[in-house]
């Protein structure tokens, strides 16, 4: 999509390939757009080049990935134990929106929210499956499996409706429940592991990519695209033959070799080693 001239919010002329309104816009129009989250420099290029169409990133890379990906809708937040109180929370919000931040992502409540929507922030959430309270579901599971729980996730998200919040994160919720709630909100949503009903689909990079990951079983819909996890192992094989060799050939007294080594010029040593004898 062709960047759209605007100004952001901390009131700097900018160009974004979607705006809060054309995310809004989004529903109901059959189209999808794809949505990741490159932890550094190095795969936020990776995803623009791709032609991922939204990003979220950690508030520490904001600064950096504006001055890489000027162009791109941008998402940030703070952890929900990252500030005590809703004027920090505010303070946050403003202060990253102002350095172009698109939309700012909070698990705090509603009042929060609220708080946040009142200023004029385009406020993100998240429903479904959080793992921040993973304690109080028993663990990582799947929700809105059955109609109770189904009808839970729509009130919470008409909830949030209610007091302003602009986008959510629906994460490992039955497909059916997303597709039937996501016609009753203005809510922009965005699937993570929810089926194919988000206005755009998320993917964390390291699932796309097929990277090593701690978990010893990954989610169901960590679908790797790639296998990034191979060549990992590669370059650790790699590595460690190398450092193996340099150790070796230092123990055998082969190395430094001589072609790495720093000479006198032609002559200087049998003056040095006189001048030396002189001294000694």
């Amino acid at each position: 999509m062709k960047p759209r001239r605007m100004y952001d919010f901390g009131r700097k002329p900018a160009k974004r390939n979607y705006t809060v309104a054309d995310l809004k816009a989004l529903k109901g129009s059959g189209k999808k757009l794809s949505m990741s989250n490159p932890a550094n420099a190095t795969e936020l290029r990776a995803c623009i080049d791709a032609g991922i169409d939204l990003l979220v990133v950690w508030d520490s890379q904001l600064e950096e990935c504006r001055e890489i990906a000027p162009h791109h809708f941008m998402g940030i937040g703070s952890t929900w134990s990252q500030y005590g109180t809703a004027d920090e929370i505010l303070s946050h919000a403003i202060k990253l929106m102002g350095m172009g931040g698109d939309m700012y992502y909070t698990l705090r409540s509603y009042d929060v929210m609220e708080k946040l929507a009142n200023e004029g922030i385009p406020v993100q959430s998240h429903i479904g499956l959080i793992p921040t309270f993973a304690h109080w579901a028993g663990g990582l599971r799947a929700y809105g499996r059955t109609a109770d729980e189904a009808m839970e996730i729509y009130k919470t998200l008409k909830r949030m409706e209610d007091v302003g919040v602009f986008a959510v994160e629906a994460e490992c919720i039955a497909e059916e429940v997303l597709e039937a709630v996501n016609e009753k909100t203005s809510i922009v949503t965005f699937s993570l592991g929810s089926g194919k009903a988000g206005d755009a689909i998320m993917s964390f990079v390291a699932d796309v990519c097929g990277e090593p990951s701690e978990e010893a079983k990954p989610p169901k819909h960590a679908y790797a695209f790639g296998n990034l996890g191979r060549l990992h192992k590669q370059m650790y094989e790699e590595r460690v033959a190398a450092l193996k060799m340099f150790h070796d050939e230092v123990r055998a007294q082969n190395f430094p070799y001589a072609e790495t080594n720093i000479g006198m010029h032609p002559n200087e040593k049998e003056k040095f080693l006189e001048a030396l004898d002189k001294v000694s």
